[in-house]
């Protein structure tokens, strides 16, 4: 048995198999773990791609995370927060586009308190009733995510970043706490969310250990969806002259992932198709099957800079929902708007 075989069969894998799969240069190696992962995703959910709508809230931040270009000491940074009526208005247009999934990101922005954010979601839930709200933000407490939650939303993703605690803190400032982190994950999904995780691929002083952790955190928390993809610096921050994450070692990690994981849901990340420009379509190929189109304004996608060159800044919602199936169409797979939801037990 091969040790994709074995990651297929038993959904677990070695500190020694992890490491072989991502330094291999054996071409059949490599296509066995991209197609088995591949069959997997279809075998679950089908040749479908779920369409996500993208909603950029704030790029304000209390946050002073070494990587980010959006971190409050960034001077540089162009801070501009939406108003209740822009975020209303991008969601119409969406659902217009066929859109039935919005996905509200933001800095950790004080601005949009509890009061502010439950009216935002309970408004968008009443006014959209058949679509699934998913929420960004960040760290908040138990409380608030249950009055997020109790207002509407369904869905949650928050990156654990990390499943060492000393790298962790090799990435954030002292005051952040990686159980901080790690206890809201825990709430999320104790509360009733379809929660997501993550991490960056390439990220300052990631180590083939800290990847296995990241791995194995996965597999015991069993998230809803996980969200990864290369590292890309940002100017005006610690970690600027930083090398960007590998393309080939993160479309690896989501194939590994969806054998782990095989009903989870999987996106092709906005800083994959930033560091190539097929970078989404090879992730879907590698067993993702989510993308998230941006529906922000146009005039403000530019200042959502998290990191250097993000692709998708000028485009008008239409065109690139026109672009992202267009895309998908052309490697065989089908765009569906559809709630997407997570289900254990769905098979196409």
């Amino acid at each position: 048995m091969t040790v994709v075989d074995k990651l297929r069969n038993e959904h677990d894998i070695s500190r020694y198999e992890l490491e072989m799969l991502l330094t291999t240069n054996e071409a059949s190696c490599i296509e066995a773990l991209k197609s088995s992962a591949r069959e997997e995703a279809n075998k679950v959910y089908g040749n479908k791609v779920f369409i996500r709508g993208l909603i950029e809230l704030s790029s304000h931040c209390k946050n002073d995370c070494l990587y980010c270009g959006l971190r409050r000491s960034n001077s540089t940074a162009v801070r501009y927060r939406l108003s209740d009526d822009d975020i209303y208005y991008c969601c119409e247009t969406g659902y217009k586009l066929g859109f039935r999934t919005f996905v509200m990101q933001g800095g950790e922005d004080g601005w949009f308190d509890d009061k502010r954010m439950c009216r935002i979601v309970s408004t968008v839930r009443n006014r959209f009733p058949d679509c699934a709200i998913t929420l960004s933000l960040g760290e908040r407490s138990r409380e608030s995510y249950q009055a997020l939650f109790d207002a509407g939303a369904n869905r949650y993703l928050l990156r654990h970043e990390t499943a060492s605690p000393e790298h962790y803190a090799q990435l954030h400032p002292a005051e952040m706490s990686w159980q901080n982190r790690i206890d809201c994950l825990y709430a999320l999904k104790e509360i009733g969310y379809q929660v997501g995780c993550g991490f960056m691929v390439g990220s300052p002083y990631q180590t083939f250990d800290t990847l296995y952790a990241d791995l194995q955190f996965i597999r015991n928390f069993q998230p809803h969806m996980v969200g990864i993809g290369p590292f890309i610096s940002a100017h005006d921050t610690p970690f600027a002259n930083m090398p960007n994450g590998s393309v080939q070692t993160t479309l690896r990690l989501l194939a590994i992932i969806r054998l782990l994981h095989p009903h989870v849901l999987l996106p092709a990340t906005t800083a994959l198709g930033t560091l190539h420009p097929q970078g989404r379509e090879l992730g879907i190929q590698f067993g993702a099957n989510v993308v998230m189109p941006n529906l922000s304004p146009r005039d403000h996608r530019k200042d959502y800079a998290i990191y250097d060159n993000k692709i998708c800044t000028g485009e008008e919602s239409a065109e690139c929902m026109a672009c992202t199936e267009m895309r998908m169409k052309r490697i065989g797979y089908e765009t569906v708007v559809s709630r997407g939801d997570f289900n254990p037990n769905y098979e196409a």
